[in-house]
C-alpha cells in the first residue's frame, strides 16, 4: 500500500472497500448537492498567512471543549449507519477517539447501541439526539444516555424533516441492505466488508429496535422512521429537554446569527455551526463562510464549534482562527474507518493533527489557543457576499 498523506487517500480506500449504498451514503448531499460542495470548497478559498524567523519549538495543540481536555479542538461528529460503513463502526470509532485523546459522539441512528459502546469503552462519549414524535421514546433514550455515563447531548435541531439525498434513493439505502440482485453483486466484491459483517450481531440501529414502541426488528423499522421525526421541534421544547437531561446540553445545525441567539438564551454550553454535511437544506451557505456571523452574534455568550467540510487541519486551523473552539469531522472518519477499522480512524486523526501542528508553526504561532483572525488571508466580500 502505498503511503497514506493526507484524507483523501483514506476516502479511495474506502470507496473500493465499502459497499455503494454506504459509501454513497457518506459522500453526497441533498437534491444537487450544492452545499455538501461548498462545504469543502469554501475552505479552499481561505488562505494563511506565513511567518517566519520565529520560534517554532514546544507546540501546543491541547485544548478544551465544553470544559473536556481534548489533544486537539477535534471531535468525531454524529454519524448515522457507521456500524454499516464497517462492523461494529460505532464501538471502533470510540475507541480510536478515546486513545487519541478527543471526543465521540454517537449517533440515535447508530447500528451499536449505546449500552454497546459504553461495555466497550472507558470514557463517557457524547450522545447526540434526535427528537421524535414519540416522547415516551425519547424520555427513555435520555435516561439510557444517563446510565450509559454520557458526558454531553448533542441536540440536532435541522432535521425535523428528512431531506431528499437522491443517491440513497436510488440504491434502496436500508440497514441491513436489500438483497437486490444488484446489491448482490456488488457485496460480493466487498469481501472484507461482508466477512466483518458476517462476524458481528450487530446490523441493525441499536438505540431503536427493541426499546421503541412497535419496532422489534428491521421490518417495522422504516415505517417508524419516517412518520417519528418531530416537525413541531421549537425553543421551548429544546428548553424542556435540556431540562429533562439535567447536564451539558449542545445544540447542533445553527446556520444563523438570530438562531444562536435563541440557543444561547436557553442555555446551550456550545452551539454546531453546521448544516448537516449539506444533507438538509441544499442551497445554505457553507458552514465556515456563515462562522464569522454567528461569532459576532454570540461569540460571549457561547461557545461556538463548527461542523462541515473539515478535511485537513488546515481546516481546522481556518475555523479556529475565525473563532470556533472546536470542529467536528464526519466523513473524515468515516472514510478512515471505512478503509482500515479502527486503525484507520486513528490514521485520520493523526493525519489532521499533524497537518494542523505543522500549518500552526509556519503560521508563526506555538499555542493552538493564539490562532486568531490575523493568521488568516481571506477574499474580499467572502463573508458578506450573500445577504
Amino acid at each position: 500500500m502505498a503511503a497514506i498523506t493526507c484524507i483523501e487517500d483514506l476516502r479511495r480506500i474506502y470507496k473500493r472497500r465499502a459497499p455503494k449504498m454506504f459509501y454513497d451514503y457518506a459522500e453526497s448531499g441533498a437534491w444537487t448537492e450544492q452545499t455538501f460542495r461548498d462545504n469543502t470548497a469554501d475552505f479552499s478559498e481561505i488562505r494563511l498567512r506565513q511567518k517566519v524567523a520565529v520560534d517554532m519549538s514546544n507546540r501546543n495543540l491541547r485544548s478544551q471543549m465544553i470544559g473536556q481536555d481534548v489533544t486537539m479542538p477535534v471531535a468525531l461528529a454524529p454519524v448515522g449507519m457507521t456500524g454499516m460503513q464497517h462492523a461494529d463502526g460505532e464501538i471502533l470509532a470510540a475507541r480510536a477517539a478515546e486513545a487519541f485523546g478527543v471526543p465521540f459522539t454517537l449517533s440515535t441512528m447508530s447500528i451499536c447501541s449505546l449500552e454497546d459502546v459504553a461495555a466497550h469503552t472507558t470514557r463517557p462519549f457524547w450522545f447526540q439526539l434526535y427528537v421524535m414524535r414519540d416522547e415516551d421514546f425519547v424520555r427513555r433514550l435520555i435516561e439510557r444516555a444517563k446510565a450509559a455515563k454520557v458526558s454531553a447531548l448533542v441536540i440536532t435541531l435541522d432535521l425535523q424533516i428528512l431531506g431528499q439525498r437522491h443517491k440513497d434513493l436510488k440504491n434502496g439505502l436500508s440497514a441491513p441492505p436489500k438483497l437486490t440482485p444488484a446489491t448482490l453483486a456488488d457485496l460480493a466484491l466487498r469481501w472484507r466488508w461482508g466477512m466483518g459483517m458476517l462476524q458481528t450481531k450487530r446490523r441493525s440501529f441499536g438505540n431503536i429496535v427493541g426499546h421503541a414502541k412497535n419496532v422489534g426488528d428491521t421490518s417495522s423499522l422504516s415505517s417508524w422512521t419516517a412518520e417519528q421525526f418531530d416537525p413541531q421541534l421549537d425553543w421551548n421544547k429544546i428548553a424542556k429537554l435540556k431540562e429533562m437531561w439535567g447536564g451539558k446540553v449542545i445544540l447542533k445545525g445553527i446556520l444563523d446569527a438570530e438562531d444562536a441567539k435563541m440557543a444561547a438564551k436557553v442555555g446551550a454550553d456550545a452551539i454546531v455551526v453546521s448544516n448537516h454535511g449539506g444533507r438538509q437544506l441544499d442551497g445554505a451557505l457553507s458552514s465556515i463562510r456563515m462562522l464569522p456571523a454567528i461569532m459576532d452574534a454570540v461569540g460571549d455568550q457561547v461557545e461556538v464549534h463548527l461542523d462541515g467540510g473539515i478535511r485537513s487541519g488546515q481546516d481546522v486551523l481556518k475555523a479556529l482562527a475565525l473563532g470556533a473552539k472546536g470542529t467536528y469531522i464526519g466523513r473524515s472518519f468515516v472514510y478512515g474507518l471505512g478503509a482500515m477499522g479502527q486503525k484507520g480512524v486513528t490514521t485520520a486523526l493523526e493525519l489532521i493533527r499533524r497537518e494542523l501542528d505543522l500549518s500552526m508553526a509556519l503560521c508563526g504561532e506555538r499555542d493552538i489557543h493564539n490562532i486568531r483572525r490575523d493568521n488568516l488571508l481571506v477574499p474580499e466580500g467572502f463573508f458578506t457576499r450573500y445577504s
